[in-house]
């Protein structure tokens, strides 16, 4: 499994102009649930510590190999929320890396427990 793991600064001159931008991005990528093969958890949350260093909003994505991911940055739903949201994006950061699937952690955790019985 690949985590895909993106957080932008998104632009708004006032402190409501900020919080539709976010809100835009929030409700724009909620959208693709269910359109996306492969892609298996979607999250995306809007930052509430409000630091000068922080990101405005963050999106985890997993998806079931790096082939189902690289499908993603070409599927037509996802082009188009790029497209919709280039204009209120002033940065990007991006995180992409293996991660083990829930249920052999799980399940590793257990095994691991068993043995010192």
């Amino acid at each position: 499994m690949i985590r895909h793991i993106v957080m932008w600064r998104v632009s708004g001159e006032t402190r409501e102009e900020n919080l539709a931008s976010r809100q835009l991005v929030k409700r724009s990528f909620e959208g693709l649930r269910g359109l996306i093969p492969g892609m298996h958890h979607l999250e995306i949350g809007m930052d509430s510590s409000a630091t000068e260093y922080a990101c405005d909003v963050v999106l985890v994505t997993d998806f079931e190999s790096q082939d189902a991911l690289d499908a993603y940055a070409s599927h037509p739903e996802h082009l188009r929320v790029r497209q919709q949201l280039g204009c209120i994006r002033t940065a990007r950061f991006q995180v992409d890396y293996p991660v083990e699937p829930l249920i052999s952690a799980s399940l590793s955790t257990v095994e691991t427990a068993n043995a010192g019985i």
